[in-house]
């Protein structure tokens, strides 16, 4: 870059780009995040906003958030916040920027690297949720997902044509299949802001990229409940019927059950409008053509009707097997990838490590040097077995340690298939009590079959009767709320209270046995007359209350010592109060207190 494009350059960007030469990696994505300010002080479509963009653009600020958004956010300051804000700001930098240099390489490297970058962080922040207990850490990482994901819809606002290599991404369909609905509500609305912003991409797209895609979001409108969830991914299969027609007859043909479980499942939900327009294109003429076209196949199977009546009976209980064998294949799938992702941290740590070893290796040996410098020459052979001494040391406490954690590994591996035989018999008892519970339940009505009418009709009207006398309770919707706002408030509270009691339990646990292991050292304490120095730190206590009322235990007991007979004849002549001596400052740890003795 020439001298006079320097001086024409902000000076804020100067600035920053020296400082994130100087800087260490790891505070690079801090520094990175003060572009958001510089940013924010120009007017939104002003000519100082454009000249700040292509700045950033020439002195590789751009670039190089790109590059960092590959790494671990767990280890940096603010951690997977700190990786959205960046994510938002590389959005912000790259829409409305048209670089005049190097505009090939921005429009076909830079653009697609940066939305795979964000792909890629947004699945690391999913997986982190999914994973995370606690609520506070849960709800910072939903927010970081928000925020990237936003990032991205902000990204094809200005660069339509990174929609298509976004739906050809694999991490794209991970990011959607997933049960969790705040997270899959987000994905889903990427998708929708995908065919707002061109509604002409599916066309370009093969049959085999939109299966996986349609196949995720009729599961959701069949496997989930939640409103939220069925209303996005309602509104995503709108848009995509919508865009092509080709789409229409291709869920036609492939999800034969889409209108009636949208039919019976989701209406009333708060949707009506989307889901009533799916419903008319779905009913549309080419749809009922191709149903009457299947009415045609089908009558020309009469001759199978027994073998069909068969396989339609074995097929009612696929929907569930489909479900499960779906789940499964999602879990060990997420496993793999968890896994991958798992090992590519281990050898960025392992070479991490490797590296900090070698720069303390040489700052070691650069430190012996010094040191034998300042040696003596008489004093090197001591100083020489000194060090092989020490050497010695280190090795054998390393091969000890790997001893002991190589046995702890087989014994890990042990317990590990211990629990899988566990997990197994576990499963096939509850299989076996389930059929015979069912041979149970079936068995009673084969007693039954050799009834006769006149049986049959007094049955009936003993049932209708039944039926009169006490007939069933309509519940509305607002009715059932409510019982389920009290049934979670109950649970609620139960939960609550059950940790409480087992915290209570564990503190009764605590004292007895610390009154145990006191009446352990009562009972074996020596004589007065055998007693030694050191048996009385056995019983010294560094607590005020212990010691406190050690004193006045033995205060009161040299009182009654002095006393003459006739009062020690019974207990009412006991002043309490004249029994504690001294005052609670007078009181130090770890000494037994003499009634009357002074404090050292």
């Amino acid at each position: 870059m020439s001298e006079n494009a320097a001086q024409r350059a902000d000076r804020r960007i100067l600035e920053l780009a020296s400082k994130l030469t100087e800087s260490s990696n790891g505070s690079d994505p801090v520094l990175l995040l003060n572009m958001r300010d510089l940013l924010k002080s120009a007017a939104s479509g002003s000519r100082e906003l454009q000249k700040l963009k292509e700045d950033a653009y020439s002195y590789g600020l751009v670039q190089y958030c790109v590059l960092v958004l590959k790494q671990d956010y767990g280890r940096v300051d603010g951690g997977w916040m700190t990786a959205a804000a960046l994510a938002d700001v590389l959005s912000k930098c790259c829409v409305g920027l048209d670089p005049k240099n190097d505009a090939d390489d921005f429009y076909s490297k830079l653009l697609p690297s940066a939305a795979l970058n964000m792909l890629v962080l947004g699945r690391r922040i999913q997986a982190r949720y999914i994973r995370s207990v606690k609520d506070e850490e849960s709800g910072e990482l939903l927010r970081c997902f928000r925020l990237v994901m936003d990032s991205l819809c902000w990204l094809f606002s200005g660069h339509v044509q990174l929609a298509e290599p976004v739906l050809r991404q694999e991490h794209f369909l991970q990011l959607l299949m997933t049960d969790d609905v705040e997270s899959g509500t987000a994905v889903m609305s990427v998708l929708q802001a995908v065919l707002r912003a061109d509604s002409t991409i599916l066309h370009h797209i093969p049959e085999e990229t939109l299966h996986p895609i349609l196949d995720e979001l009729v599961y959701k409108l069949s496997a989930s409940s939640n409103p939220v969830t069925g209303s996005s991914a309602t509104r995503a299969l709108l848009l995509m019927v919508e865009s092509n027609a080709h789409i229409v007859q291709m869920v036609g043909t492939r999800y034969k059950g889409l209108r009636s479980l949208l039919s019976k499942q989701w209406t009333g939900k708060g949707f009506g409008r989307e889901l009533s327009r799916l419903l008319d294109i779905l009913y549309s003429g080419s749809y009922q053509q191709e149903a009457l076209q299947r009415l045609h196949r089908a009558a020309g199977t009469i001759q199978a009707a027994w073998r069909g009546f068969q396989t339609r009976k074995r097929m009612r209980k696929l929907p569930g097997a489909v479900t499960s064998l779906q789940r499964s294949f999602r879990t060990k799938r997420h496993q793999e990838m968890k896994q991958k992702t798992r090992q590519r941290e281990e050898e960025e740590l392992r070479e991490r490590l490797k590296l900090q070893r070698l720069r303390a290796m040489r700052a070691f040996r650069e430190k012996q040097l010094t040191l034998l410098e300042i040696v003596h020459a008489g004093h090197m052979d001591t100083h020489i077995r000194e060090t092989q001494e020490t050497s010695a040391l280190i090795i054998q406490k390393h091969w000890r340690g790997h001893k002991e954690r190589r046995g702890f590994l087989l014994q890990k591996q042990q317990l590990k298939q211990y629990k899988a035989a566990v997990t197994v018999q576990r499963a096939a008892l509850r299989f076996l009590k389930k059929r015979r519970r069912i041979r149970e339940s079936l068995s009673p009505w084969k007693k039954h079959q050799d009834l006769t009418d006149e049986e049959r009709l007094r049955l009936q009207q003993k049932v209708d009767s039944r039926l009169q006398l006490h007939p069933a309770q309509q519940v509305t919707l607002e009715q059932s709320q409510e019982l389920h706002g009290k049934v979670q408030d109950g649970l609620g509270q139960f939960l609550l209270t059950r940790k409480q009691q087992q915290r209570a339990e564990q503190r009764r646990e605590a004292l007895l046995a610390q009154i145990n292991t006191d009446i352990s050292m009562l009972m074996g304490a020596p004589s007065l007359r055998d007693a030694a120095e050191k048996d009385v730190d056995f019983f010294t206590s560094r607590s005020v209350p212990v010691a406190l009322k050690a004193k006045q235990c033995h205060s009161t007991m040299l009182k009654r010592s002095r006393w003459p007979w006739w009062k020690k004849l019974s207990d009412e002549f006991v002043d309490e109060d004249d029994a504690f001596l001294g005052d609670i400052p007078d009181l130090e740890h770890g000494i037994i207190f003499i009634a009357g003795s002074k404090q050292p």
